[in-house]
């Protein structure tokens, strides 16, 4: 052999030794890297890749919170509860493929709905591992026979779900509200605050306005399962949810009881304040509802009866309805006259019984007049004339307009209910604006005796009366008076009076107006209805039109008392009964009726037979009436100031 040849065998066997060692490198490098990971992942991360698996392979069930109970001022019996139900869910990505429809017509049947009512809960969702709702408030002998025939019917599972209960179900209906599942448009609002499909959130009332106080934080029961769907671990690891905050109103549910008694079968609103603080003692509004019916399985068909109801008995009175003030504005008006030294109180107005203005008489509330008057007299006997010429001829619509504002008139309360309408004030630039026309000396006549376009809720006429109670002090009304561990009973916060309104006007101007408030009951148009031995009051009556023919009317009272207890102990009461009602005044009897059985600490039947008031009501008598027709006998039909 050539030396060359040799050479040249050997240079091709050195370059595949070459290569040969590289690959050995290589798949010792593959080896090393290899092993390194497994070493991470087993030993330095094992826990974190152990629990990213178990992930994988578990199934979390919610376990519910259940919501803070809801107390009245008493803090004593909770008056809103949660009872424990059953939900059936369904997790249709669970469903092994083309088997949907037969485990659907199962569970229909034994729910006793049907299946359209499960197809169009899963419509959109049938692919997902998520747990949909099907049915809530079953019995426990439904769940039994799924649970026996569970093998029939994967995806399907039960779970115990606390059902709101609310233990009254009358008028405190409004103040409290009720609760339902959240919408896809509430949960697009709230999904960065926490809430997630499923949630149980308030929709009206204190259920809605304190909803994430009530809410508390779910908890969780989840159990391991292998690639076949069987669990592998033999405990579930469960988190335990944290029921929400407890709440004690304000509400006295004496007095709330007493209140709708003596509001009866009335379209209308009685408000009971403690205008020392601002603390709401009881809100009637009639018609109301059952807050129970949205837990029962037909509650869209209540819902939808409800809103469908003459009256609209969703619709809270007292703070979302408006009416013209009336009379009961003069109040406002006489702070203005004497605030303002428009008027010499003592000087005489001569009252025929109308009045010239424009082109036209208006005419006051009694037609063969009220004669000469001075203000405390014309307030008393609640005179149109007299009103219609000092606001016209010497205050005018800017002062009387900038009084209603101090007084809260066009301004939201800011109570803490989730709907509630702020009323509205008139004045010359509005209306030039709005309706291109100017303001008249019919309008000042208008809105000097709370008319025109002039509106306020029961609770801002509630706020007007505080103020003078307070001698200028209105305190934000409220509902909500603590808020109290759950588990210990433990005050976490407690809600202190906050101003509203303050008033510029002189002390001297507010004990002129409580004089004259005083003599009204006494010596003014509503004596006889508001005769009371042992409770002095002072208040003032109110009728305004609405649009109805002869004989129908808003018939207003609002007062406060004792007159002569110190404001801490004071309370005010303000009831309309709307012009829907056959006409009766009964305004002035509620409200006398309500203060006798709050300080005389009687009940409704009580206190109308103390009042000398049990004639007028047939249902004592065993006539069986509805309390919307009473005996209008007794009372001189036609409209009252």
């Amino acid at each position: 052999m050539k030396v060359s040849d040799m050479q040249s065998g050997d240079g091709e066997s050195g370059k595949l030794n070459v290569k040969l060692l590289v690959i050995k490198i290589l798949v010792i490098v593959v080896v090393v890297i290899y092993a390194l990971h497994l070493y991470s992942m087993q030993i330095g991360n094992g826990e974190y890749w152990m629990e990213k698996a178990v992930k994988l392979t578990s199934k979390p069930t919610i376990i519910d919170a259940k919501r803070g109970e809801i107390y009245a001022r008493d803090g004593k019996d909770p008056i809103v509860v949660n009872t424990d139900s059953f939900v059936v869910e369904m997790r249709p990505g669970e469903i092994p493929e083309g088997q949907y429809d037969t485990v659907a017509t199962k569970l229909a049947d034994y729910l006793g709905i049907p299946k359209n009512t499960i197809d169009k809960k899963t419509f959109g969702h049938r692919s997902e591992f998520n747990s949909i709702e099907i049915k809530i408030n079953v019995p426990l002998e439904v769940i039994s026979n799924i649970a026996e025939n569970i093998n029939d019917m994967p995806g399907v599972s039960w779970r115990n779900k606390p059902i709101r209960t609310y233990k009254d179900s009358g008028s405190i209906s409004h103040i409290l509200g009720y609760v339902g599942n959240i919408s896809m448009e509430e949960l697009k609002l709230m999904n960065n605050e926490g809430y997630s499909r499923n949630y149980v959130v308030g929709k009206s009332g204190i259920e809605k306005q304190y909803d994430k106080l009530l809410q508390g934080v779910p908890g969780s029961e989840t159990r391991v399962r292998d690639v076949q769907g069987r669990y592998i671990d033999e405990k579930p690891t469960i988190v335990q949810p944290q029921m929400g905050k407890n709440l004690v109103l304000t509400i006295d549910t004496r007095i709330q009881k007493l209140a709708e008694k003596a509001l009866g079968e009335r379209v209308g609103s009685i408000v009971v304040l403690k205008p020392s603080n601002g603390e709401v003692l009881a809100m009637v509004s009639y018609p109301y509802f059952d807050s129970n019916i949205f837990s029962s399985e037909n509650y869209a068909a209540e819902y939808n009866r409800l809103i469908n109801s003459p009256n609209n008995p969703m619709l809270n009175r007292s703070v979302a309805s408006v009416y013209p003030p009336a009379s009961t504005f003069k109040t406002i008006m006489t702070t203005a006259i004497l605030s303002e030294k428009a008027f010499p109180p003592d000087q005489l107005i001569n009252c025929p019984g109308n009045l010239w203005t424009g082109d036209r008489y208006a005419n006051c509330h009694k037609k063969t007049g009220h004669g000469k008057l001075n203000l405390k007299n014309a307030l008393a006997q609640s005179c149109d004339v007299y009103y219609w010429i000092v606001g016209r001829d010497h205050l005018g619509v800017d002062i009387i307009s900038s009084y209603a504002m101090e007084f809260g008139y066009g301004q939201s309360l800011d109570i803490d209910l989730p709907t509630q309408a702020s009323g509205f004030v008139p004045t010359a630039q509005w209306k030039q604006k709005e309706k291109n026309v100017k303001w008249t000396d019919g309008d000042t006549i208008n809105i000097s005796i709370g008319q025109g376009d002039l509106l306020v809720t029961p609770l801002h006429v509630a706020d007007m009366m505080a103020m003078v109670c307070n001698s200028g002090t209105i305190y934000k009304p409220h509902l909500l008076k603590e808020v109290r561990d759950p588990n210990t009973g433990d005050v976490i916060q407690e809600i202190e009076p906050e101003v509203l309104h303050q008033s510029t006007v002189d002390k001297s101007v507010w004990r002129t107006v409580q004089e004259y408030l005083r003599y009204m009951i006494t010596d003014g148009s509503a004596q006889y209805p508001m005769a009371n031995k042992k409770i002095k009051m002072a208040g003032k009556t109110g009728t305004a039109e609405a649009g109805y023919t002869d004989n129908h009317w808003h018939a207003w009272m609002v007062v406060y008392g004792p007159y002569d207890a110190p404001v801490e102990e004071q309370v005010v009461v303000v009831t309309i009964v709307e012009a829907v009602n056959t006409w009766e005044w009964w305004a002035p009897y509620a409200t006398n009726i309500v203060m006798q059985g709050i300080f005389e600490n009687q009940t409704y039947e009580e206190s109308i037979r103390e009042l000398g008031f049990a004639y007028m009501d047939k249902k004592l008598q065993g006539g069986g009436a509805s309390q919307t027709t009473q005996a209008t006998e007794t009372v001189e039909v036609g409209r009252q100031e």
